[in-house]
């Protein structure tokens, strides 16, 4: 595949993907190329830069992209684990037995927050509690 600048006779500019050039040569000799913005038919070629950049410079710019991502989901975590700890009641290890228990009507429904263990998650998963896991991240003090 290969990506071309392209251009119709009024300037409006563009991008197109092709097989490769010859087939841009065949669709453009035949007049199945149209310009997005006006439909014109009159299809050239722009001249473009080739993409030269070094593979360890192209690395570098994806890992850093990969560590603002991944700064952003952890930021994102951080933001509910605090908006739960401000607004919610924690149960501390009695999660299970007081989610069961505003389950089943028995004590007020409220927003809880707390831990269970795997074999409790499972049994309540079972009964039909429904509930939400907090993703536990490691917190840093930068």
């Amino acid at each position: 595949m290969i990506l071309y600048q392209l251009k119709c006779s009024t300037e409006h500019q563009f991008e197109a993907w092709f097989r490769d050039s010859a087939t841009y040569d065949q669709q453009c000799a035949s007049g199945d190329i149209d310009c997005p913005f006006c439909g014109d038919n009159g299809i050239s070629k722009v001249p473009m830069a080739p993409n030269l950049g070094k593979v360890s410079s192209q690395r570098e710019v994806g890992e850093n992209r990969a560590r603002e991502v991944a700064e952003q989901i952890l930021q994102a975590v951080n933001k509910l684990r605090e908006h739960v700890e401000e607004n919610y009641e924690n149960v501390g290890d009695k999660f299970a037995d007081e989610a069961r228990r505003i389950h089943e009507g028995v004590t007020e429904d409220r927003g809880i927050y707390g831990e269970a263990t795997v074999e409790e998650a499972m049994e309540m998963d079972e009964e039909g509690i429904e509930y939400f896991r907090l993703p536990s991240v490691n917190r840093r003090n930068d």
